[in-house]
């Protein structure tokens, strides 16, 4: 059928999408620009959180060549002009792509403390709120606590709150004017009071710096910015620059020898107990010793079972690494803090000790924040560099939990844009890697080891209540990506979806609970989306209400699959301690039906044009 190039094609047949395709002629090129609407999908993916996969040009032809994606009939308007043919890739996710999994840790500070950038902030995609204790007072992160529960109590998302420790540090003292140095330069730092940069002499606040200090190590402003060669008697500048007041300084490969856990830091960490944080990220964890120490001070404090606070060591010394095997098994979960740790270690172990802290975590079940410089030019620049979206892929490939943002939403000037490219970033490394890697999960497509279950000592009875949840959990989610589903989950600790998102499922974990403290921490696991709901004392009841919820919030559609796990050595609503899945449709809508059958056309029968 012959048309004019700038005719267009359009109509709607009933439970199909509807199509408009135009193609319009460009004498100077030579060329035909080819556009498809898919207006339904395009809505349902939208609301998904996901873009709709375009149409590709496979060569020349001498018509337009519209395939609809869902697998509909074929469209073709003949011109005189050289044309292009599009054709879909084949994506088995394309029809059902699953919401975003790798969470987004935001740091809240000067840009983003009041209501309207919050709550902006949480509707874009934040998961978790972050309280720099190093910065800001008590009254103004009291502030930011009472927003976020503003915010949870409507309903709209559920974000929880980590309060992030100042730790020891050692700086430099204040300087009468800031130093310009050059390489070659001669600098002492000293103890000795008074030392305000005049004859350059700068002060330290560290009493034992000079025993830690020892001649050929290298001195580090700020992570790197300046360094020095410490000498006999004096430090000679390696890499020159500006010194001013109060710089943080670290010796290479070298901890500085001061208590894990500030006076600082412990009024810090009653004020996480009165305003209700849900986790602690311990900075400069030397050892598991000072875990423990918090955690049996959190528990004189009456904090245990649900009402936990979640204890994350932030992994940034040289001493961390050297512990880091039992760090790992003392703490609900780590941050890899590369700025610090790469300032204490040659910056080419970074990568690696990032890796290993990850998969330590991963082979745990235990949650990992990769944190520092993800998006750090974007602070000043609309626009990240091509480095920075290749390091949030790298940390999604590698199965974090979750990215963090630390100056770019605290005092920055895109903390939105800054947000948007974290998520869409992770959002398209998760799709990519569903749709040409598979599933990615620790070690190989098989079930996990029973040495990874069950410690040896409980294996003399055979699997173990841990083993068989653990079982459960692997086969719950091989089932749910089989079927291409969702999982929904009734918890009140948090424990079944915290070993679902183990094994990383590819559509999202719907928790439900009763308990506010473990929806809050849920925020952090990859995957869950968790929502507080009152359980009813009948199964079938408490089932359709959570379906019900779930399609009024978008998340679930009518006749979609759902996969509804029990679980746990208290059951909610069995007599027995057993495990159980079960896969139910959706309900679907209940449709008016067509007054006007006449009015509607099908795709292929009715022609619009000029």
């Amino acid at each position: 059928m012959q048309a004019h190039p700038s005719s267009v094609l359009s109509g709607c047949r009933a439970g199909r999408p509807q199509l408009v395709c135009r193609a319009s002629a460009h004498r100077d090129a030579g060329q035909n620009e080819a556009r498809l609407s898919q207006a339904p999908q395009q809505q349902q993916a939208k609301r998904r959180g996901v873009s709709v996969p375009q149409a590709v040009a496979v060569g020349p032809t001498r018509g337009v060549s519209f395939q609809d994606q869902r697998g509909g009939s074929k469209l073709a308007v003949q011109t005189d002009e050289p044309t292009i043919e599009f054709s879909d890739i084949a994506d088995p996710y394309r029809d059902n792509p699953p919401a975003r999994k790798t969470k987004v840790v935001c740091t809240i500070g000067p840009t983003s403390c009041d209501r309207e950038s919050l709550f902006r902030l949480a509707d874009s995609g934040m998961s978790v709120v972050r309280l720099n204790m190093s910065h800001g007072d008590h009254a103004s992160h009291k502030l930011v606590v009472d927003l976020v529960r503003e915010y949870n109590a409507l309903g709209r998302n559920n974000l929880a709150i980590m309060l992030d420790t100042k730790g020891p540090e050692v700086r430099s003292g204040d300087l009468v004017a800031p130093l310009q140095l050059a390489t070659g330069d001669k600098v002492v730092f000293t103890i000795v009071e008074g030392a305000d940069g005049t004859d350059n002499r700068i002060g330290v606040n560290y009493d034992d710096f000079v025993n830690d200090a020892s001649v050929g190590d290298m001195l580090l402003v700020d992570g790197g910015i300046s360094s020095f060669e410490i000498t006999a008697v004096h430090c000679t500048v390696v890499d020159g620059g500006t010194m001013s007041s109060r710089r943080h300084l670290n010796i290479r490969g070298k901890s500085a020898n001061l208590p894990a856990i500030t006076d600082r830091d412990w009024a810090d960490i009653k004020f996480g107990i009165e305003v209700g944080v849900d986790y602690y990220a311990l900075s400069f964890v030397r050892d598991a010793a000072v875990i423990y120490e918090l955690k049996n001070y959190l528990a004189k404090q009456g904090l245990t079972g649900t009402s936990a606070i979640g204890v994350l060591a932030k992994i940034e010394s040289a001493d961390s690494v050297e512990h880091l095997e039992e760090i790992l098994d003392a703490v609900d979960g780590a941050m890899v803090a590369r700025g610090d740790l790469g300032a204490e270690l040659p910056v080419e172990e970074v990568p690696y000790w990032q890796s290993k802290i990850v998969q330590g975590c991963r082979r745990r079940g235990k949650p990992c924040i990769v944190a520092t410089n993800m998006l750090e030019s974007m602070i000043n620049n609309p626009t990240p560099t091509r480095a920075e979206v290749s390091d949030i892929a790298i940390a999604v490939r590698e199965g974090a939990d979750a990215v963090m943002l630390s100056g770019e939403t605290a005092y920055g000037r895109f903390p939105f844009k800054s947000l948007d490219t974290m998520t869409t970033v992770a959002r398209r490394t998760e799709m990519s890697q569903l749709r040409y890697h598979g599933t990615r999960r620790y070690g190989s497509q098989e079930a996990p080891p029973i040495e990874w279950i069950v410690p040896p000592t409980r294996r003399m009875s055979g699997l173990a209540d841990q083993g068989l949840a653990e079982m459960f959990a692997y086969h719950a989610v091989t089932m749910a990506n089989t079927l291409k589903t969702s999982l929904v989950v009734f918890s009140r600790k948090g424990n079944m979806p915290a070993l679902i998102s183990h094994y990383r499922p590819d559509y999202p974990i719907y928790c439900f609970t009763e308990n506010e403290l473990v929806q809050r921490r849920m925020a952090l696991y990859h995957s869950v989306v968790a929502i507080y709901m009152r359980f009813s004392e009948q199964a079938e009841v408490t089932f359709d209400r959570a379906i019900t919820e779930l399609k009024d919030r978008n998340y679930l559609e009518g006749g979609q699959l759902v996969a509804i796990v029990q679980s746990g050595r208290q059951p909610i609503w069995r007599t027995t301690s057993t495990h159980a899945i079960q896969v139910r449709a959706v309900p679907k809508d209940v449709v008016a039906e067509e007054s006007d059958a006449d009015d509607v056309y099908p795709v292929d029968e009715q022609w619009a044009g000029p």
